[in-house]
């Protein structure tokens, strides 16, 4: 008779149990758990207590009573390793949809203001010209963990992000680099100069992002230098940086590309001296299938970011 090892054991695991401890930590409760799962408590207890028996380990702390229950040590961990396997087995359902679909079907690619503005207007005219077949699904995540949270679970293909990129499945393909500016009223005293020094920015209110990846970098390379940031303001959203400096509430550190054209409220200053280029690239799952037309669209990025960072002359 062949014995079972504790490695065996592990090949009962299933997708299910890591389900009915994701609900059980979510919700403090195996009651809450089975109605967000849709099953009766009872299963989702048999599920983790399955779950404790296969890994050999107590998973869920129950205390008894009124008081919520909560994931052990060994269960937080579990439970991180649960999240990306769930995720590695959305994408593989997403390579099998992308690999059915062959040169039809969908591309989901992820961006962000900027690049939604100045680049990808001229990726998507040449893509779709080029792979008619092809629907793009654009969407704009809110925040950066956002973005590569859908890129590892395979809901987006592709995603254009600033690097440095976070722990993960990731693999990015650098496309240009974007000057930092200071974006001031048109009416100050700065405008009327074509640089500003990185001292001048103490004398004046500053507005800046909040979650940008970028942004924080830059920041972070302030700070080494020996200038403190404060931001008075912060958004995510360029036109409305861009339009605080423009009523005269203050000073902006932004990329260039991020600028909107022919807005005569503000000016663009070269920083003396120069802070880190932002890096804008394009980001996919490493360990995902390719498709010809996600492959195609990099290479069209490529092509046009070249031109736009061509064409991005700072002041």
């Amino acid at each position: 008779m062949a014995t079972i090892t504790q490695s065996d054991q592990w090949l009962g695991v299933e997708l299910r149990h890591f389900a009915a401890l994701d609900a059980v930590a979510r919700e403090g409760s195996f009651g809450r758990a089975a109605e967000r799962l849709g099953y009766t408590q009872s299963a989702v207890s048999q599920q983790i207590a399955t779950l404790e028996k296969i890994v050999g380990e107590t998973l869920v702390e129950r205390p008894g009573g009124p008081r919520a229950v909560s994931l052990t040590e060994a269960g937080t961990l579990l439970l991180r390793h649960a999240e990306a396997i769930v995720a590695r087995i959305d994408a593989a359902r997403a390579d099998i949809s992308a690999l059915r679909a062959g040169e039809t079907g969908t591309l989901r690619v992820g961006t962000y203001q900027s690049v939604g503005a100045r680049v990808l207007p001229g990726v998507m005219r040449r893509f779709l010209a080029d792979w008619p077949g092809i629907e793009l699904g654009l969407s704009e995540p809110a925040t950066d963990p956002e973005l590569y949270g859908l890129i590892e679970s395979g809901e987006l293909d592709l995603a254009f992000c600033s690097p440095p990129l976070p722990d993960g499945p990731f693999e990015a393909l650098e496309l240009m680099s974007d000057p930092y500016v200071l974006l001031v009223p048109a009416d100050s005293e700065l405008a009327a100069r074509t640089s500003a020094s990185l001292d001048d920015l103490d004398d004046h209110v500053l507005i800046g992002s909040n979650t940008c990846a970028s942004g924080l970098l830059v920041e972070g390379a302030l700070a080494e230098r020996g200038y403190d940031i404060d931001y008075a303001f912060r958004s995510d959203d360029n036109g409305t940086i861009q339009g605080l400096v423009a009523a005269g509430f203050g000073v902006a550190l932004t990329p260039l590309l991020a600028v909107a054209q022919g807005d005569s409220r503000v000016r663009a200053l070269r920083l003396v001296p120069k802070v880190p280029r932002r890096t804008i690239a394009v980001v996919w799952h490493r360990d995902r299938h390719r498709s010809p037309a996600a492959r195609a669209f990099v290479e069209i990025a490529q092509e046009v970011s070249a031109d736009v960072e061509h064409d991005l002359v700072e002041p």
